[in-house]
């Protein structure tokens, strides 16, 4: 099982750390239902009961609602796992494939499976930023490229192994206007941002669909719910995204019977790296930047429970998926309030594709000037 994460997150005391309090101690039977019994069942939890009436009353309501707290999860576990466990886990046996994993979220990702034992195969096009263990395999590869991706998945087959944990996780930015952008930066983040997904997948699923065991995390990111002017081709690959596991899910299930293959989903905001420089945020306790160790942390953690799962990163965001069914002056409202988010933005760019390079892309010597967003 996965460790369990802190009460209170690396960005402090926000409204994610309200909710995990909330859930560890209102919202927790283990908590309110001996105190329930107390207060009901004994002389002296009576008289206190009677004393202090509205105190009862919410306990009755909060051990009520953790219980179908508990209720509720359990069937969501169930719905995202198929009814079905999988305990044949054997981490020094699992092989790792994480594209964009050369630095940032991609590269914290590598390391904390690779900690775990795990061989760990990297897709980028830029070097590995930091000293990898001798688990990790590094392929320098243009994931958009369907011909070099399936030479150096063949190279991987072979020296490595057959992955069975894929982690899609590059991504990319350009921060222009539909007007502004050229048909090479609308086209190159659809490439990266989606694209992508399928000529991995393509590569690599059929074993996993063969063995019925493994594990697919699509990083997408909270604008694929809600758009912002000057990033709507990123918000439309990330939107694609979601759709892409959704479908994903429902066709290993469905067509190819691989029951026990586990899905994630990566939905997140703004992040706290030299990328979001400039992004704007208006409400930074209820939608906090988000240190890339969490979100890091987070993926490994889902990867290493062996189950499906939805990661939000804030907890905050869960209102956004059901954006699509509030009122119109609702949606609007929340809308409108993205107006500023990218007009100062100054994310900068590994990968220029206006620019013509030699034989291969033109790579920024320093990671840290990379547009990936994830």
């Amino acid at each position: 099982m996965a460790p369990k994460q802190s009460i209170i997150p690396r960005e402090g005391f926000v409204m994610d750390a309200v909710l995990n309090i909330v859930k560890k101690f209102a919202l927790n039977p283990k908590y309110t239902l001996p105190l329930f019994l107390f207060l009901r069942y004994t002389r002296k939890g009576q008289d206190l009961s009677a004393d202090h009436q509205t105190v009862f009353r919410t306990i009755q309501k909060f051990l009520l609602w953790g219980v179908l707290y508990k209720v509720n999860g359990y069937l969501n576990w169930g719905a995202r796992n198929n009814w079905v466990q999988d305990n044949s886990w054997v981490w020094e046996k699992e092989v790792a494939l994480v594209t964009g994993g050369s630095g940032g979220i991609g590269g914290l990702v590598v390391r904390g499976l690779a900690e775990k034992g795990i061989k760990v195969v990297v897709l980028d096009v830029i070097d590995l930023t930091f000293d990898a263990p001798k688990n990790v395999y590094f392929y320098k590869c243009d994931i958009t490229s369907t011909s070099k991706l399936a030479e150096v998945a063949e190279e991987i087959r072979i020296n490595v192994g057959n992955p069975t944990i894929i982690v899609n996780n590059a991504g990319v930015a350009r921060g222009n206007t539909i007007l502004d952008a050229t048909e090479k930066d609308i086209r190159f983040t659809f490439d990266v941002n989606i694209l992508a997904h399928f000529w991995v997948l393509k590569e690599f699923m059929p074993y996993i669909i063969k063995q019925n065991h493994g594990h697919i995390v699509t990083v997408a990111s909270v604008a694929g719910y809600q758009a912002a002017p000057q990033m709507v081709d990123y918000a439309a690959t990330k939107a694609a995204g979601i759709s892409f596991h959704e479908g994903l899910t429902l066709e290993l299930k469905h067509r190819y019977n691989a029951k026990k293959v586990r899905t994630t989903l990566v939905t997140q905001g703004l992040t706290r790296t030299p990328l979001f420089v400039g992004f704007g945020n208006d409400s930074p306790f209820l939608f906090p930047p988000q240190f890339p160790e969490s979100v890091a942390e987070g993926i490994v953690n889902q990867i290493l429970s062996g189950e499906s799962e939805h990661l939000l990163f804030p907890k905050s965001y869960n209102m956004l998926p059901g954006m699509r069914g509030q009122p119109i002056w609702f949606q609007t409202y929340v809308a409108d309030a993205t107006k500023g988010l990218m007009s100062n933005w100054k994310g900068r760019q590994v990968i220029d594709p206006n620019k013509e390079s030699k034989g291969s892309e033109e790579v920024a010597e320093d990671v840290s000037k990379s547009g990936v967003l994830v």
